[in-house]
């Protein structure tokens, strides 16, 4: 795959699907970028720093972005239909490689539950759901529970999981990056991770869970004053 660097917002904007439907204010793919191109280099977002600062582990200190890719397509089982990630980022702590899938989100839900997802099934959809939940380790779950939770959750952890396979990388981590002042979402964020028996919290890193040799953990990352000290910051127009 060859990548391009990004030089300004308006690059990444670029590389959306639909720009112009969701290149707007107050969605997640504008207060996404705005946030994570608003950093001097090899640094992450202060509100993302603190975050993994307070999680009170080892493995995020000194922990500093290697790469980013914006809009990073996963391939799953097959080379069709890849999981979109909002923003990719590969980094490095002292010791070892990380990968962190950044979903961003403001009040957008996490899509159609897998039983929705499932509605006049292919057999291409239950393969990749098979695939889905061998890599998850989720295998052994009732499928009333799998059925409820939010399609995306699974392959977006499932991208974070192999990214860290392709690289070598002992971590993965899933950060929502939420821009709502209602938390939109954290419903189905604290009913997927139950799955495996993890609480998770607003504004925390929860995990690590063990699979197939690496950590991954979960992180959600409240941050809707973002928007709101953007405006604040907003220079009157001259007279």
């Amino acid at each position: 795959m060859l990548y391009v660097p990004l030089t300004d917002m308006e690059s990444w904007r670029s590389l959306l699907t639909d720009p112009g439907k969701h290149w707007v204010e107050r969605f997640s793919a504008f207060e996404l970028a705005h946030s994570w191109t608003q950093i001097p280099k090899s640094k992450f977002p202060s509100a993302v720093q603190q975050l993994f600062i307070d999680s009170g582990s080892d493995v995020f200190r000194k922990l500093e972005p290697l790469a980013m890719f914006p809009e990073h397509p996963v391939y799953l089982d097959t080379k069709q239909a890849p999981s979109q990630n909002d923003l990719f980022v590969l980094a490095r702590n002292a010791h070892d490689l990380m990968t962190i899938m950044v979903e961003g989100k403001v009040n957008e839900t996490f899509g159609p539950t897998v039983a929705d997802w499932l509605k006049e099934a292919s057999d291409g959809k239950m393969r990749r759901l098979q695939f889905l939940l061998d890599e998850l380790n989720l295998r052994d779950i009732d499928n009333i529970k799998i059925h409820s939770q939010r399609y995306q959750l699974l392959h977006r952890t499932a991208s974070a999981l192999l990214e860290a396979k392709r690289h070598h990388a002992r971590h993965a981590v899933v950060l929502v990056h939420s821009f709502s002042d209602r938390s939109a979402g954290l419903l189905d964020y604290q009913s997927f991770l139950a799955l495996y028996g993890i609480e998770g919290k607003a504004g925390a890193i929860s995990g690590p869970l063990h699979i197939n040799g690496i950590d991954l953990w979960f992180g959600w990352l409240a941050d809707h004053k973002s928007f709101e000290d953007r405006q604040g910051m907003a220079k009157p127009e001259s007279i």
